[in-house]
């Protein structure tokens, strides 16, 4: 495979400027991918710069112009999907299903951003001064500034990267240092050959304790992008709030199931599998907590038992796994550390709780409340936490006992019911009958609470990369007071 050790500024591979590097590690079997001299705040600039620059003749093109650059780009990612999908085995330590998932919700989104450039509309209101209209504007922010995450690399970098540059704007990506490939140099390599302007795309790697704050304070940027932890998030936000810039923050999420008394059980275990263990649970929208309602617990836990403990884990590259490896072995050590105490704090340790490696085993903690450890926080592991409850307004107390407000899910087969009950869980989303783990590119996506702010997809994607400006226009002129 290609190795990937330069940045990508102004349309240029060139070596980073800082005396440090970023190590670049196979998170299943500790390979060493490639070593990156990382950039500095010189190399900053420099993409800053750039990204002004290109701005300025980009937002000008037609929006047939812009579309056809995306449909180039939507064509170049088919033609290198294999590479593309062994990138994201390798790098983020995805499962095959993992990795084709992200694949599609990345080619979703920039299929849907492919059509910002005719739907960036304005309007005219009427005016209360006689003889004058009010037009109002849409236009681009300018530069936006990208900080790529590495759970889902390529499809959450993407879900900024392409609504940015499809309603004019250019962008500089800071991709997260365990995926520096898949969560920016690659998307740089898949614009340049689908022909985007030298400028409009810029990859800066380098270590948050050298460029991070510089990242957020530079004078140039007009908005940023951030999808991580809430800690990280709030930092940003600061930063950005003191230098009056935009962002849109997608954080942590401490996500809950309920399953009320007459749901479907084997549909609800079914899900609740894939919402929780899907990347080994490394997804802002997994499943932390199941809440089951006390005249079905026992039923679900004996069958969610039995599917789980049958998932095929270990190596990510063999497509008969379906859990593999934590990023690295710090999270393995830390979740184990949290079954330890959940369990002396007074949980059950019902399956799981070991680690081979950086492979922790799907994990079920039962006997749990929001107090105990792993609920109380997010997991972002393959471990779940079932709490059992005695009645709906428990179990949305429960859902609600946490200040995350991501996602989430409702089992029941009454479906006017589930809607009811969604609609008192604080959530920016929640599914009925579904899991939590869902993102489609034209619907609004986003938290509540420590979750975030603003909302990504379709029509809310595009306003939130997007400012308007107020027109009066007076046809002939107007008598004044004095």
């Amino acid at each position: 495979m290609k190795e990937y050790i330069h940045q990508y500024i102004n349309g240029a591979w060139k070596k980073g400027s800082s005396d440090k590097r970023i190590e670049n590690i196979n998170p299943y079997n500790d390979e060493h991918i490639a070593s990156i001299p990382s950039a500095n705040e010189e190399d900053l600039d420099e993409a800053y710069k750039a990204a002004d620059q290109a701005q300025k003749e980009w937002a000008g093109k037609t929006p047939a112009e812009k579309r056809e650059l995306f449909l180039n780009w939507i064509n170049v990612m088919k033609e290198r999907k294999d590479e593309i999908i062994d990138w994201l085995v390798r790098e983020s330590g995805s499962t095959k299903v993992k990795a084709e998932v992200e694949f599609s919700a990345a080619l979703d989104i920039i299929s849907e951003s492919a059509s910002f450039p005719t739907r960036m509309k304005g309007e005219i209101l009427p005016s209360n001064t006689p003889g004058k209209e009010n037009r109002v504007y849409r236009d681009p922010k300018g530069v936006i500034g990208v900080i790529g995450p590495w759970n889902f690399p390529l499809h959450l970098t993407t879900r900024s990267l392409a609504p940015a540059l499809a309603t004019g704007n250019s962008v500089v990506i800071k991709p997260a240092s365990n995926t520096p490939v898949t969560s920016g140099l690659l998307l740089a390599e898949l614009t340049e050959e689908a022909g985007f302007p030298k400028g409009l795309v810029n990859v800066v790697v380098g270590r948050g304790s050298e460029i991070g704050d510089a990242f957020i304070t530079h004078d140039i940027p007009e908005m940023f992008s951030f999808t991580g932890s809430t800690e990280v998030g709030s930092h940003i936000g600061e930063l950005a709030g003191k230098h009056i810039k935009d962002t849109a923050l997608e954080l942590g999420g401490n996500n809950a199931m309920i399953v009320l008394e007459d749901a479907d059980i084997e549909q609800a275990v079914q899900a609740a599998t894939f919402g929780k263990y899907l990347h080994q649970g490394q997804i802002c929208m997994s499943l932390n907590r199941i809440i089951v309602h006390e005249d079905v617990h026992d039923e679900f836990v004996k069958k969610f038992k039995e599917k789980v403990e049958g998932l095929p884990y270990g190596d990510p590259s063999d497509s008969e796994t379906l859990v593999g490896p934590l990023i690295e072995k710090d999270e393995v050590e830390r979740i184990l550390k949290g079954i330890d105490q959940s369990v002396e704090e007074g949980a059950t340790l019902l399956s799981g709780g070991k680690a081979e490696g950086n492979v922790l085993l799907p994990t079920i903690l039962t006997g749990m409340d929001n107090e105990k450890a792993l609920a109380k926080e997010e997991v972002f592991g393959p471990v779940s936490s079932v709490i059992k409850v005695s009645d709906e307004q428990e179990a949305i107390e429960t859902a609600n006992g946490t200040p995350y407000g991501l996602s989430g899910s409702v089992f029941t087969r009454d479906v006017h019911r589930g809607v009811e009950v969604a609609k008192q869980v604080k959530t920016g989303m929640i599914h009925i009958n579904d899991q939590s783990v869902n993102d489609e590119a034209h619907v609004a996506f986003g938290g509540e609470k420590q979750s975030g702010i603003g909302r990504f997809g379709g029509e809310w994607a595009l306003d939130k990369f997007t400012t308007v400006k107020w027109i009066g226009v007076m046809n002939g002129y107007r008598d004044f007071p004095f």
